[in-house]
């Protein structure tokens, strides 16, 4: 097994007209392990997650994925390595008009040479691995919060991507839900071997995940380590994030 970095950015810097985001970002994340970026509102952290996957480009800087130049490809080269990676979004992005069931196979269809057999097979195998295999004919709107992110997770696994990545998967949830999401996202790991990086600022869900953590501010990452080791570092702007925190829970 090769012992290179699953993903790594070096000296990433991103800037929107005169408002600079990303300020020199090198983050490596090794093979079968769970990174979390954690800040405050505004601090960069969706728009370092997009350049992993090619949704945005680097003004400077690399960005790589499985030794893959991501920075550097395009059209088909580009789409290959968006294959290996699954992305949950904050929001679920499920297809409101859509089952279930036809919202996993939108894209299995579009990507395998699996028959609708082989597919129907796929779609309930996964369905059962987030435990709502009986909600696969019903509609976005008729599920829980909590049940939405499982089967966006579930979407977001139909094609066995290698890498995930996590855009606030708790956001909003109750802590039932939370820890429910959070613990999938840990089997992921330990199961299948799935690589991920997660943006979150739920405690819970980082003690759950994580085995290393990125504070970042002002486009820049202040401190990494354990949780409870990027909690107890001194900068202010860590001390405040923590502590409004704790006091929303």
């Amino acid at each position: 097994m090769s012992t290179d970095p699953v993903i790594e950015l070096r000296d990433l810097h991103k800037s929107f007209g005169d408002t600079t985001v990303l300020r020199g970002i090198d983050l490596t994340v090794e093979n079968d392990t769970s990174s979390v970026v954690m800040g405050g509102s505004g601090s960069g952290k969706s728009v370092l997650i997009k350049h992993i996957v090619g949704l945005l480009k680097p003004d400077k800087g690399e960005v790589f994925v499985n030794g893959d130049r991501v920075d550097q490809l395009d059209g088909d080269d580009l789409d290959s390595v968006r294959l290996s990676i699954g992305y949950l979004f904050q929001s679920g992005a499920l297809f409101d008009s859509m089952t279930v069931e036809e919202n996993m196979d939108f894209f299995l269809e579009r990507h395998t040479e699996s028959s609708r057999s082989e597919r129907d097979e796929r779609i309930l195998e996964t369905l059962t691995w987030v435990g709502l295999p009986e909600k696969r004919n019903q509609y976005p709107a008729e599920l829980s919060g909590g049940q939405q992110k499982r089967i966006a997770l579930a979407r977001a696994i139909i094609l066995e991507p290698e890498i995930l990545l996590y855009d606030e998967p708790t956001t909003g949830l109750d802590p039932v839900s939370v820890r429910q999401v959070s613990e999938l996202i840990v089997r992921l790991r330990e199961e299948k071997g799935v690589t991920s990086v997660a943006i979150t600022h739920d405690l819970l869900c980082a003690e759950i995940i994580a085995d290393t953590v990125h504070f970042l501010h002002d486009g820049e990452f202040l401190v990494a380590g354990s949780l409870d080791e990027v909690k107890s570092h001194e900068h202010p702007a860590i001390s405040v994030f923590f502590g409004g925190l704790s006091e929303a829970s």
